[in-house]
């Protein structure tokens, strides 16, 4: 896979360098709530524009319809990686139409564009390869060299992501070449003992993780919503707590899996519990309960692993030599539920061990719970893609950015 270092070598002055980013971030109407993935993806937009590229940035943010769609905007992103950058970062407000044209026509060397939202156009997104493929060619009209360095989209077979490197000379960005460094770390070369931390909503995001990571594990520690279905899979009542019921024999197969491999498997042995679902935009007080794994009210709803759990994890991951997290422990968003993520984090950072944490809500929740990064191994920009890669699938943009 080649990288930017080889593209500077060859000398980029004066040429129009495609950039496909990953700037989706939260919003709260214009309001960025979180502009982690803005910051990581900075370093590699500066390094071309200092060697004098005209560089054209290019995410998608959100889920539109392939329309444009005022709410789902990148023109927010355009002024905040423009204070990051600290230099204008000029708008257009198509992408590849007029504006776009114009705007990319008007750059001069070391300067900035970003384009509007990618995912505005049909074809960003199809399923049909000659649609997908008619807009990365009107991408690819725009610029001499590509540079991708979406990591949160690596897994998509998208025009920008896909299609595209195929129709220019290409390189993996800063952030990619880093995100692929990391990952190999946790799939070829780990240091024992290896734990993972896996939580969230739903079991059935994890299986295809939790099927593979069974052959390399040491420990898998579960929490979150998730945890509920193999709770109920143990014979536990689990009150109105997230469950899916459909995913309770794949849970079973793992646990036997799990012991027979020898792999700790580690579900909560007490939790947070209510009747009602916390406000989250007030974070009103919810006063919870702490009840036992095995006891949790019919009328009762988990939404946090509770104190006993939280000291075994972090005893669990006190001697870790590896560890990879993904998925909150429970309704972190929440200050009354935000203990057992907390918790976890707190684990990794007191940890020895190399620590991973896997990008999505995980990543949003050690900067809300006011973390340093730099107290961890490495804090991936994609959840998504971080998992597939993980379950050992080749990931679509990956495979095009290698010659």
């Amino acid at each position: 896979m080649k990288t930017i270092d080889e593209l500077l070598q060859e000398g980029i002055e004066g040429k129009r360098v495609f950039i496909r980013a990953d700037l989706n971030v939260p919003l709260q109407g214009d309001t960025i709530t979180d502009d982690g993935r803005i910051r990581a993806v900075a370093p590699t937009i500066a390094r071309l524009a200092e060697a004098g590229a005209k560089v054209i940035v290019a995410s998608h943010l959100g889920r539109p319809k392939g329309a444009p769609d005022p709410q789902f905007s990148l023109a927010p992103v355009a002024r905040r990686l423009g204070e990051i950058l600290g230099k204008n970062v000029s708008f257009a407000t198509d992408t590849v139409g007029d504006s776009a044209k114009a705007t990319v026509a008007a750059l001069g060397d070391g300067e900035v564009t970003l384009l509007e939202n990618l995912r505005f156009n049909a074809g960003e997104t199809s399923k049909d390869d000659a649609e997908r493929g008619a807009f990365a060619d009107a991408l690819a009209s725009l610029a001499d060299v590509y540079v991708g360095d979406g990591f949160g989209a690596v897994h998509r077979k998208h025009a920008s992501v896909f299609d595209l490197p195929a129709r220019l000379p290409h390189a993996a960005g800063q952030l990619i070449a880093a995100e692929v460094t990391v990952l190999k770390k946790l799939t070829e070369d780990v240091k024992r003992p290896y734990v993972v931390v896996l939580g969230g909503a739903k079991v059935s995001d994890k299986l295809g993780v939790i099927d593979n990571l069974l052959e390399k594990a040491d420990r898998i520690l579960i929490g979150g919503g998730m945890s509920y279905t193999f709770l109920k899979a143990k014979g536990h009542e689990v009150g109105i707590s997230l469950l899916q019921e459909d995913q309770i024999p794949v849970c079973l197969e793992y646990l036997a899996r799990a012991e027979k491999r020898g792999v700790e498997f580690v579900l909560p042995v007490d939790v947070l519990v209510s009747a009602d679902f916390p406000d989250l935009k007030t974070k009103a007080p919810a006063n919870p309960q702490t009840v036992s794994s095995d006891a949790i009210p019919a009328d009762q709803e988990g939404l946090d692993i509770g104190p006993k759990t939280r000291e075994l994890y972090a005893a669990k991951l006190a001697d870790a030599g590896t560890v990879f997290w993904n998925g909150p422990m429970g309704v972190f968003e929440h200050p009354d539920y935000a203990g057992g993520t907390q918790a976890v984090a707190q684990g990794l950072v007191d940890s020895p061990a190399f620590t991973v944490v896997g990008g999505g809500d995980s990543a949003a929740a050690v900067r809300l719970l006011g973390f340093d990064e730099n107290a961890f191994g490495h804090i991936s920009t994609g959840g998504g893609a971080s998992l597939e890669y993980l379950e050992g699938k080749t990931l679509p943009g990956l495979a095009a950015l290698e010659d």
